[in-house]
């Protein structure tokens, strides 16, 4: 239990944070439904995204008797329990005699958070949740909240995010110039070796904070959490995932590999552990649109959330790097739910990098083309190939810096770089 004196001592002490609180803005959610669920993996601003829109209220005229902020990570609210939350009602009452739009920041780390919610949208309360645990939308807690909520997925910086914060403009006629263009190249190497994780983004050294943001998510949020009792194994897994991000990788497979080096590690463990990443938001999954249904959940692709944090396991990763981008990008253009129903590879004879049903779109990743006519051969003749068995309304090779068009009797396929793709 949290005593009252201390919950008002926070709520005030919170108010003057975020009226200091230096934000770039970041793309709300355009329409006026009251709740949401802010998820994603730790530190890529789902708290900045509240903290944009409490201070967009207080330019508008409203003030802090209409709204109430808490952060559950806050060490000041250690012991904190599902009982304390109408605790936090009675103290914003107590201090300003109003109903205040609730604020819950990184709230998964209360046990039973979600009857609260519940209970707070059955009595027309607005709300905005954050959380860094995917199995906040696990089947059961979206049935306890039974659709009271919608639920947005938060992403690290996307790569016009990025220019935005460094203040690059990159339209068309700004990218005429050689100096402007000059300028967004550099930001593009820099994004695509280290990602977009908002805080890194004005250090010059960013391997430290990366590594410290790697250490809280392994430890944290998956070792401690799921009470791992051999973290180096899973480090071996990560370890092999990220070397495999261009590939499909089985489960069998996996369990093969680190039993090699580390004892017998059963399939089931391999999956297990696999499932912890994901739950939080290290890992996405990418499944086969042309496999039957076990082999679509046995043998996927995976990737990470941000490609700083991939670059952390890497040696010359290039290829790997441009390709965990594109599977970005298109997760946070369509969205990435526990089944992922939109995103797919293709693996039949030939294998597609992405394929978007809904836009028949068809991408292959690839750092460069040009230099080899292996690559060349395999990346276009499987593009070619495709629309003999899936709808394909757009194909395109993405490259580090190249551009082309190959024609074919269905269409072109576009070679293009890939920042002018993200800049679409």
């Amino acid at each position: 239990m949290v005593s009252k004196t201390v919950l008002k001592q926070i709520l005030a002490s919170n108010q003057k944070d975020i009226e200091r609180y230096n934000i770039v803005s970041r793309e709300l959610p355009s329409d006026d439904f009251p709740r949401r669920v802010f998820i994603g993996v730790r530190r890529a601003g789902k708290s900045f995204m509240l903290y944009q829109k409490m201070q967009q209220m207080l330019s508008c005229g409203h003030g802090w008797d209409e709204m109430l902020y808490l952060n559950f990570e806050d060490d000041r609210l250690t012991g904190f329990t599902n009982d304390d939350f109408e605790q936090i009602l009675e103290c914003h009452a107590e201090m300003y005699g109003r109903r205040p739009m609730l604020f819950l920041d990184e709230v998964q780390n209360v046990e039973g958070w979600e009857k609260f919610a519940r209970r707070m949208a059955d009595a027309k309360y607005d709300i905005w949740i954050t959380g860094s645990n995917a199995k906040m939308l696990s089947s059961e807690i979206m049935s306890t909240l039974g659709g009271r909520y919608l639920s947005t997925e938060v992403y690290p910086y996307s790569f016009l995010e990025f220019l935005g914060v460094k203040g690059i403009v990159a339209d068309e006629n700004s990218l005429l110039g050689t100096e402007p263009r000059a300028q967004m190249l550099r930001a593009y190497s820099e994004y695509l070796q280290w990602g977009g994780l908002p805080e890194s983004v004005g250090l010059s050294v960013k391997r430290d904070y990366l590594t410290s943001t790697f250490q809280k998510i392994y430890l944290g949020d998956i070792v401690s959490r799921n009470k791992i009792s051999n973290p180096n194994i899973l480090r071996l897994l990560l370890k092999k995932l990220a070397e495999s991000v261009k590939q499909p990788v089985s489960y069998n497979r996996l369990s093969s590999i680190l039993s090699s080096v580390s004892g017998k590690i059963s399939m089931p463990t391999v999956s297990k552990y696999i499932e912890y990443c994901e739950s939080a938001w290290l890992l996405l999954r990418l499944r086969n649109v042309s496999a039957p249904f076990a082999d679509k959940e046995m043998s996927c692709k995976y990737y990470f959330v941000d490609n700083g944090v991939l670059n952390l396991f890497l040696i010359n990763g290039e290829t790997s790097l441009l390709e965990n981008l594109v599977a970005l990008s298109l997760f946070r253009k369509y969205g990435h739910d526990h089944d992922n129903e939109r995103v797919f590879f293709y693996n039949d004879n030939v294998e597609v990098d992405f394929y978007v049903p809904e836009d028949g779109l068809a991408i292959q990743a690839s750092y460069s083309i040009s230099h080899s006519d292996v690559t060349y051969g395999r990346e276009v003749e499987a593009l070619k190939k495709l629309p003999k068995v899936l709808t394909c309304r757009r194909r395109i090779i993405l490259t580090y810096d190249e551009s082309d068009i190959v024609t074919d009797e269905f269409g072109t396929i576009e070679v293009k770089p890939l920042w002018k793709w993200l800049l679409e």
